[in-house]
């Protein structure tokens, strides 16, 4: 499992049990079994840069940056910059 496939699953997760109260194991099709994913990175985040303050515009380019310098997390990242932006649509 790539990094950002288990981050978006966690975020979609999370949305999921404030949705439903589920607990955070999926099924897994390809590995036939449980799969728990955790937060390390976004605890790290959290604990690293917490406190800090930045603007969705620092975010876009730092997103932008990390696409440039991998590639290959491209869709993920575009999919995770779109839930962001629609976050507050009552349509979806």
């Amino acid at each position: 499992m790539g990094f950002w496939r288990i981050q978006y699953a966690t975020i979609a997760l999370r949305e999921e049990r404030r949705r439903h109260q589920h607990s955070r194991a999926v099924r897994e099709p390809s590995l036939g079994a449980r799969v728990y994913f955790t937060d390390r990175g976004i605890e790290e985040l959290q604990a690293r840069r917490g406190e800090d303050e930045v603007t969705l515009a620092w975010l876009a380019d730092q997103m932008r940056t990390f696409v440039d310098l991998h590639p290959e997390f491209e869709t993920p990242v575009e999919r995770l910059a779109t839930w962001l932006a629609r976050l507050d649509d009552e349509d979806e």
